[in-house]
């Protein structure tokens, strides 16, 4: 039988030794549905794809991530693209222009605008608009939807929104959209953790402003929008000074 190796944080391997946790079927489990899900959204024939009622493996999308992904689609034909990558998922997000991973983006100190010129980079300048639409994603965006379902299953969450989707994004290695935003900073652990503060920030407003969920970010007052980026910034503090102490170290040691 195979072998592959699985590579965890020191925290966490400690903490699977301490619980007695069977490391290989877990991974066994994991690995076979993520398997079953990428495939899915690889075979997902875009074209066919109804974006008011989802099914199969996109089935738990919210509204702005339906949305996301149809910008993302026209993205990807206006570019002559066989495929829709996770450049166009990311340039798509940008275009819908309201939703939480903005927010999140923004607290972080990363200007959504500068993601968007530092991706036009990466995309093909001049392309002739596809005959067709494209009709699949590409490997790499498959697996960042992969990650996005991922992400919100470990999160406790039966849906799966834009911040889903920017976790998928970070955490994908190969695509280009993930190269840029882990350029801008947008490290994985730090994104989550925003990601974490910012929906709990939401749900405080929610119950202050009785305001929708996350799904309605951008119909939220400038004066809680701003409130919400100063908790998710409190919250991602301790982390932050962790970095900036090593990198210090860093410079000390070289």
């Amino acid at each position: 039988m195979p072998k592959i190796n699985v590579y965890l944080p020191d925290e966490l391997a400690e903490a699977v030794k301490q619980a007695g946790v069977p490391v290989s079927a877990v991974c066994q489990r994991a690995l076979e549905q993520a398997v079953r899900r990428v495939t899915a959204i690889r075979e997902t024939v875009i074209t066919d794809l109804d974006m008011d009622q989802p099914t199969g493996a996109l089935t738990y999308l919210t509204a702005r991530a339906r949305t996301v992904l149809k910008l993302a689609a026209d993205q990807a034909k206006a570019g002559g693209a066989a495929t829709v990558g996770t450049e166009h998922l990311l340039a798509g997000m940008l275009s819908e222009g309201a939703n939480l991973a903005l927010h999140v983006l923004r607290a972080m100190d990363i200007d959504p605008a500068q993601v968007g010129r530092d991706l036009a980079a990466h995309l093909a300048p001049g392309a002739a608009a596809a005959e067709a639409e494209p009709r699949t994603f590409s490997g790499p965006a498959a697996n960042a939807l992969e990650f996005a379902v991922t992400e919100a299953t470990s999160l406790g969450h039966n849906y799966v929104g834009c911040e889903h989707l920017l976790l998928g994004l970070v955490a994908e290695p190969d695509g280009r959209a993930g190269q840029v935003l882990r350029g801008l900073g947008a490290e994985p652990r730090l994104t989550r953790r925003a990601v974490v503060a910012a929906l709990a920030g939401y749900v405080h407003l929610r119950a202050q402003t009785q305001q929708p969920g996350p799904a309605a970010a951008g119909g939220q007052p400038a004066a809680q929008l701003a409130a919400l980026a100063a908790a998710i910034r409190q919250e991602l503090q301790p982390f932050v000074q962790r970095l900036e102490r090593l990198e210090e170290r860093l410079g000390q040691d070289g």
